[in-house]
């Protein structure tokens, strides 16, 4: 173990402080927030300086405008107000000094625009039968009699009736109009209810479902890489045992059995097949002999099968035409029958008609209707 000379712990030392020394030069040289070293602080204060009087002297600029736009808004308040009481003073004054000196009575063309002038002279009419009333006074008309008055606060009664009249069934319909908008109201607002409480249900609906999807999604998710995990581990596993094979195997070799199919027996290898043994030809040959008598077999019993329903055919259509000929037959008898009894019912009508005729002539209707009854019994 080596001991410590005080030499080595100078060294130490002073290289520790330079270390640190270096970190704390580090520190002021890449901080570029404090950093000042290859910059003229005494230029920055100086234009921070400007910076600050600029702003304080665009402030206080500002700020005597502002003063000075509200005084001239004061101003103008006040010389408006004064204006408009002047206005109205001056109106008032008019007005005064036109009702106490200029009244319509002081003019000399008064008694020709006298709105009291017709109040003032007789009435054109004092009774129905006035003497004045001459028939060119045109005074007395029909429904202009004295009774006018009353006859017009009358009918003006009866207008303001019906006007009450109407104006209750105004009301009375407003009512009703009232009742069926408040119904109006209150079905729209249960439709409205009804339309959030579904709104709500749907909107618990689709995040049930995307909740459902989401989950759904992430075990797909899962089940998709467990499932390329289990490919990739099947792969390798494949890949391991085809180089196996092939290491292992006589792809060269010439043994035939190398050229057996996995797919069956009847199936080989084109690139490891070294050809057919005797044993199989004979027994494709074999088969071939089988197929063509079968072909053959087939053939002969297609042929038999045309030839029974050929025969089928045939006897169906001469069965149908023997039905036809006999139906035509008894379609013949029994037009010959009926034509025959035609026949005798018409022979009998005239021997009957040829009867009646003789004896209307020959016996009184008693004695035919006598007569007629027996032979009928």
């Amino acid at each position: 173990m080596e001991l410590a000379q005080p030499r080595d712990l100078e060294q130490y030392l002073a290289l520790g402080k330079r270390r640190h020394n270096e970190l704390c030069r580090q520190k002021r040289i890449f901080n570029a927030r404090d950093r000042i070293i290859g910059g003229d602080t005494e230029a920055w204060d100086v234009q921070v300086h400007d910076q600050k009087i600029k702003e304080a002297t665009e402030k206080a600029r500002h700020e005597t405008f502002a003063a000075e736009m509200r005084q001239n808004d004061k101003i103008t308040c006040i010389l408006e107000g004064r204006e408009r009481r002047d206005k109205r003073r001056l109106c008032k004054a008019i007005s005064d000094f036109q009702q106490h000196f200029q009244r319509p009575e002081t003019r000399r063309e008064f008694d020709l625009s006298d709105p009291l002038a017709l109040r003032k002279d007789l009435p054109a009419r004092q009774l129905d039968n006035d003497i004045r009333n001459t028939v060119s006074g045109m005074q007395r008309f029909m429904g202009e009699d004295l009774n006018f008055c009353e006859r017009k606060k009358f009918q003006e009664e009866q207008n303001r009736e019906w006007s009450l009249q109407q104006q209750r069934e105004w009301e009375k319909a407003r009512a009703h109009q009232r009742c069926a908008e408040d119904l109006y109201l209150k079905t729209r607002l249960q439709f409205d209810e009804r339309a959030k409480h579904l709104q709500n249900l749907e909107s618990a609906t689709r995040k049930a479902v995307c909740t459902a999807v989401k989950e759904f999604n992430k075990s797909q998710a899962t089940e998709s890489l467990e499932r390329k995990i289990r490919e990739k581990k099947q792969e390798q596993e494949d890949n391991l045992a085809e180089i196996s094979n092939l290491l292992r195997g006589d792809l060269l070799s010439e043994n035939p059995h190398q050229a057996a199919s996995s797919f069956g027996p009847h199936r080989v290898v084109p690139d490891r097949w070294k050809g057919m043994t005797q044993e199989q030809l004979e027994q494709i040959r074999l088969v071939q002999r089988q197929q063509v008598q079968e072909k053959l077999r087939l053939q002969e019993e297609e042929r038999q099968r045309d030839a029974d329903w050929d025969r089928r055919r045939v006897q169906t259509a001469r069965a149908a035409l023997l039905r036809e000929r006999w139906q035509q037959r008894q379609q013949r008898d029994l037009c010959r029958a009926l034509a025959c009894s035609n026949l005798g019912l018409a022979k009998e009508q005239r021997a009957q008609k040829k009867y009646m005729e003789e004896v209307c002539t020959n016996q009184p209707t008693e004695d035919y209707f006598t007569q007629f009854n027996t032979q009928s019994r």
